[in-house]
């Protein structure tokens, strides 16, 4: 068991001395599908989703990876849906939680909001004022939490905000470039995602980080996010190190 165990350690380092990703964008689909197919509560599906979380977090921190983004919410959630009130629940728990986290304070991880957030029921929008400002100070590492998010969305608002500039007399159309665009984005203080890590039985994006992704290279884990673990996690950054 002693050797099994520093076999992993020295797998561990020499890992850590190939090129990692700066920012891993990673999708959290398949919550509901995996507490029908378990027999298990959408309460209990949420709490084991956000532990999944939580855990990746530590290891992006373990890594030393700059920035994770978390795809937590499409825009237009189905409000019909059985599941709805179990996961803006288990989604506030998780925010006040993590504000409320010895780990993050100690290291220094700025937690943002992506999407129209504001939109959202009083007790997420209290959650993440909450976190926003209780972790806008650190700059260690950065978590983007992509709550009612679309990603084409994302591309039409930074068109809408370009085209009110050229209306104010701000902006040159002529002058309108990628660079003019990726400055309007929810993500403009972020590098692009390096690797992206698709969750689900769908073989699609979802639009995740749609302008943003262009060069990134996206593995498919084909699991459900709830059993998306540390395997799991450094098997996608393994298959990026590969390169092309």
């Amino acid at each position: 068991m002693l050797d099994r165990l520093k076999n992993f350690v020295k797998k561990d380092k020499d890992f850590l001395k190939i090129k990692l990703p700066r920012h891993i964008a990673i999708s959290m689909d398949g919550i509901e599908n995996w507490a029908l197919k378990n027999g298990i509560s959408y309460e209990e599906s949420y709490k084991k989703a956000f532990l999944a979380l939580k855990s990746t977090i530590r290891s992006q921190v373990k890594l030393n990876i700059p920035i994770i983004s978390f795809y937590v919410l499409e825009e237009g959630y189905d409000k019909d849906s059985e599941a709805y009130p179990y996961f803006f629940d288990s989604v506030a728990e998780m925010l006040n939680d993590l504000a409320d986290s010895e780990f993050i304070k100690e290291n220094k991880i700025k937690i943002s909001i992506l999407g129209k957030w504001y939109k959202l029921p009083a007790r997420i929008v209290d959650a993440i004022k909450k976190i926003v400002e209780s972790t806008k100070d650190y700059d260690s590492f950065f978590v983007n939490l992509c709550i009612n998010y679309d990603g084409q969305e994302e591309i039409v608002d930074a068109m809408r905000l370009i085209a009110m500039q050229v209306k104010a007399g701000k902006m040159d159309p002529e002058l309108i470039s990628k660079d003019s665009v990726k400055e309007n984005l929810y993500s403009s203080y972020f590098l692009p995602p390096d690797l992206m890590i698709k969750n689900g039985i769908r073989k699609e994006t979802s639009g995740f980080f749609l302008w943003d992704s262009v060069n990134t290279k996206i593995y498919f884990t084909n699991k459900l996010w709830p059993d998306f673990d540390r395997t799991e996690f450094m098997d996608a950054i393994r298959e990026f190190q590969k390169g092309d």
